[in-house]
């Protein structure tokens, strides 16, 4: 149950992509004509570049905790989670998840490569096009990040019912019953019951037969 460790920042992240598309949907407008075509393209062009850049960060949280959440809510769903239950719905919604982390991790690996070749090819010269090729891979990512604005809050939720259900800090009631049984068991063994006293001799009990 180490996963569900994480559980709170895939929560966080999942919120933190929301929060940055509404941001932009509150603005986007303003830049854009009665056609809905932009007007201040410059304007325009640099908001979508803020949103992006501000998924990408919750993206990056998916990538370094989704799978193994993801792995671990996988282990612990019941079929019976799937049919019914509070979270039959989060995990339908998982199905694609699968690809979008993957996906997002090819852009981040290509993304590293062009900076390592840049690095080797143009030295000093790096910070110049960091910049730009961050932009793209931003870019190209918030695909992604829009997939897990709605999967993501699924695998949290998921996850936070499955380590709340399985935590193992917590024993079960056939544990707790078991343990006490065994703590009675020891006790008796440890000091035998008392005899009875014995009855008055001046009026003896009359003899009973033994069942």
């Amino acid at each position: 149950m180490a996963w569900r460790q994480h559980v709170p920042a895939l929560d966080s992240a999942a919120a933190g992509i929301r929060q940055a598309s509404d941001a932009w949907d509150a603005i986007s407008d303003s830049f854009c004509g009665t056609d809905n075509w932009p007007v201040d393209e410059k304007g325009y062009a640099d908001g979508k570049v803020k949103r992006d850049a501000e998924a990408w960060k919750h993206v990056e949280v998916f990538l370094a905790h989704g799978p193994e959440v993801l792995a671990g809510v996988r282990a612990a769903a019941s079929g019976a989670d799937y049919v019914e239950g509070p979270i039959s719905e989060d995990l339908r919604r998982l199905r694609g998840i699968d690809t979008t982390l993957e996906r997002a991790g090819q852009i981040r690996h290509e993304w590293d490569q062009v900076m390592a070749l840049m690095d080797a090819c143009l030295p000093g010269s790096l910070e110049i096009y960091a910049s730009e090729a961050q932009e793209i891979r931003n870019s190209e990512g918030w695909h992604y990040a829009d997939e897990l604005s709605f999967q993501g809050p699924a695998l949290a939720r998921a996850g936070d019912y499955l380590a709340s259900r399985e935590d193992p800090d917590q024993p079960s009631q056939a544990q707790r019953a078991h343990a006490a049984l065994a703590r009675s068991t020891s006790g008796n063994r440890g000091a035998p019951p008392a005899s009875p006293p014995a009855p008055p001799v001046s009026n003896p009990a009359a003899p009973r037969r033994s069942r």
